[in-house]
């Protein structure tokens, strides 16, 4: 397939990038700064602003599905800027009349208890709040949006490097917890999941986890 990933030199990004390019799509890359991607096969790196949408959209033409894995994570307003470089990509996508969306999704708008999020706990850390706040209203965004076929995966509470596996369970709205407890799920995995929902799609329109 020909898709157009954006944050590819991400956290996130940089594993779907490497999974994608290992299953033999072909990738253009939406980043800040092209030259921090390294020259591979199949892959074509395009800087753009993201919150630019009528350039983004301008990218987006002869591409079967748009893989968001936009963070606004490093920024002093993170909520803000996770929105608005939503709204931005939700825009750019119905211009470009793009097939498809997936989005990257936070773990803080699934719940863990009826009608609790795991956000809205006391446990949860200050310091990714915002993040999460800005997934959730991203989501919010795309259950409002009538147009768009689109996606979210969220992942477990924890999301680090580790094992490409292939082996893990897939949810809906409530966070994954394995037999000890833990709520977890490998960057190799996680990009697996998005993978194969962009080649199997089925969770069209609506959102889903993947954890041990």
């Amino acid at each position: 397939m020909n898709i157009v990933l954006i944050g590819a030199s991400g956290y996130v990004g940089a594993a779907l990038l490497k999974e994608a390019l290992a299953r033999g799509h072909r990738v253009t890359a939406i980043v800040s700064h092209p030259a921090r991607l390294a020259p591979q096969p199949g892959l074509e790196a395009v800087k753009a602003d993201v919150l630019d949408a009528a350039a983004l959209a301008a990218q987006l033409p002869g591409h079967d599905a748009l893989v968001s894995a936009f963070s606004g994570h490093a920024q002093a307003d993170v909520r803000g800027y996770y929105v608005t470089g939503m709204r931005s990509i939700i825009a750019a996508a119905k211009q470009a009349r793009v097939p498809r969306l997936l989005v990257v999704g936070g773990a803080g708008s699934l719940e863990v208890a009826p009608g609790v999020q795991l956000v809205d706990t006391a446990e949860f850390p200050a310091a990714w709040k915002g993040t999460a706040e800005g997934a959730r209203d991203a989501l919010t965004l795309l259950r409002d949006e009538a147009e768009l076929d689109w996606t979210m995966l969220s992942p477990s509470a924890y999301l680090e490097p580790g094992q490409r596996t292939g082996r893990f369970r897939l949810g809906i709205d409530q966070l994954l917890v394995d037999a000890q407890g833990e709520s977890r799920i490998s960057l190799e995995d996680y990009a697996v999941a998005m993978i194969d929902e962009l080649e199997r799609p089925a969770h069209s329109r609506r959102r889903f986890t993947v954890g041990y």
